[in-house]
C-alpha cells in the first residue's frame, strides 16, 4: 500500500467531519463551523477514539493547516500589512519579550518549579506552542518528563483559549482588527489562533494568522538564545549547531509560501476567479485541518501535569493578554 492509499481513509474522516460541522451550523446556528468541527473531533477522540486505519490521514492536519495558510496569502492585501506593519511588529516583539520574562519570573520566584520546565513553558507561551517547546528542548536537553509537562500544559491552554477568546470577543464587541491582532499575539499555537480568528470574522482571521506567523518566525532566535544561556551556565548539556543552519532548520517554511502568495496577489498576478478559488480551497483546508486538530486533543494527557505549570501559564496569560488587549483598544 502506497502512502496516498494509507492517507485516504483518515482524510475521508476529516472531510466527513467538515461536512457534518457545516450541516450542523446551517440547521442549528450555534457558532462558527470551525469551532464546531474541533468540538466534534474532541468528542470522538475522547469517546470512541481514532481507529488505527484513520491515524495516518488524521495526522496530516498540521500540513493541511500550513497549506491553507499559504493559499490564504493570496487574499491578504499587502497594503494593509504595510500600513500597520510597524505597530504589529512592536506589539509582537513586546508581547514575546514580556511573556518570556513573566513566565520565567513566575516559574522561579513564585511557583518554584524546575528551571527547564519554566523555560519550556516560556517559549511555548510566547512563540508557537508545542513547536517552540520541541525546538528549545532540542537545544537545552531537558528531561522527557519536563517536556511532557510543558507540552500538556500548552495543549491545555490551546483548548481553553480556543473556547474563551471567541466568547470574549463577542461579549466585548471587539473589532475585527483588534481581535485578530490580540489572538495572534497572545494565544499559543497556530491552529487554535487561526480557528479563533476566523470564528470571529474573515478579517480577524487574516490578522490573527499574520500576527501569529510573525511570532512563529522568531522560533529559531529564541531557541538559540536559550541554548546559549544554558551553555554558558554550564552543566545543562545545551548544544547548538551553526547558527544560520539552526535558524533555517527551525524556521517555519510555510511562512515563505504565505508571503509569496500575498505579494503575487497584491501585484495582480492572480485573476479574481483564481483568488476566489484560493480562498475557497483555503477555507476547506482549514475545515479539515481543524477536524484533525480536534481529533488530536486527548484530555487524558492533561491528568498528570500537576497544578504548578498550569498556575504559571494561567497567571501569565491573564496578565499579558489583558494588557495587550487594553493597548490594542487604545491604539486601534
Amino acid at each position: 500500500m502506497n502512502r496516498l492509499q494509507r492517507l485516504l481513509p483518515g482524510l475521508g474522516v476529516l472531510l466527513s467531519l467538515g461536512f457534518l460541522a457545516r450541516a450542523i451550523t446551517v440547521f442549528a446556528p450555534i457558532g462558527s463551523h470551525l469551532i464546531v468541527v474541533i468540538g466534534l473531533g474532541v468528542i470522538i477522540t475522547n469517546s470512541v477514539g481514532v481507529p488505527d486505519w484513520a491515524k495516518p490521514g488524521v495526522e496530516t492536519h498540521s500540513l493541511l493547516l500550513a497549506a491553507g495558510i499559504v493559499l490564504m496569502g493570496a487574499t491578504v492585501g499587502l497594503d494593509q500589512i504595510v500600513d500597520a506593519g510597524g505597530t504589529v511588529l512592536l506589539v509582537v516583539g513586546t508581547t514575546v519579550c514580556v511573556t518570556v520574562v513573566t513566565v520565567e519570573t513566575l516559574s522561579r520566584e513564585i511557583f518554584d518549579i524546575p528551571e527547564k520546565i519554566g523555560s519550556l513553558l516560556a517559549v511555548g507561551s510566547s512563540i508557537c506552542g508545542v513547536s517552540a517547546v520541541a525546538a528549545v528542548a532540542g537545544s537545552i536537553k531537558p528531561d522527557q518528563q519536563d517536556i511532557a509537562y510543558a507540552v500538556a500544559t500548552v495543549l491545555l491552554f490551546d483548548a481553553v483559549t480556543l473556547a474563551a477568546y471567541p466568547m470574549i470577543g463577542r461579549v466585548l464587541g471587539l473589532s475585527d482588527v483588534v481581535f485578530g491582532i490580540w489572538a495572534g499575539a497572545t494565544m499559543f499555537s497556530t491552529g487554535p489562533v487561526t480557528a479563533a480568528g476566523f470564528a470571529h470574522s474573515e478579517v480577524a482571521g487574516e490578522w490573527a494568522v499574520l500576527v501569529k506567523l510573525t511570532r512563529n518566525a522568531l522560533i529559531g532566535v529564541i531557541a538559540i538564545g536559550y541554548a546559549l544561556y544554558y551553555a554558558r551556565r554550564g552543566g545543562a548539556e545545551a548544544t547548538i549547531e551553526s547558527k544560520p543552519v539552526y535558524l533555517w532548520r527551525t524556521f517555519p517554511k510555510f511562512i515563505l509560501g504565505f508571503v509569496l502568495m500575498m505579494v503575487l496577489g497584491s501585484v495582480g498576478v492572480f485573476s479574481n476567479a483564481q483568488t476566489t478559488a484560493f480562498d475557497t480551497a483555503s477555507t476547506w483546508l482549514f475545515l479539515v485541518a481543524f477536524a484533525g486538530l480536534g481529533l488530536s486533543i486527548d484530555v487524558r494527557e492533561f491528568r498528570d501535569m500537576g497544578i504548578k505549570p498550569v498556575g504559571v501559564v494561567l497567571t501569565s496569560l491573564l496578565l499579558v493578554s489583558t494588557v495587550v488587549l487594553l493597548v490594542l483598544l487604545t491604539v486601534f
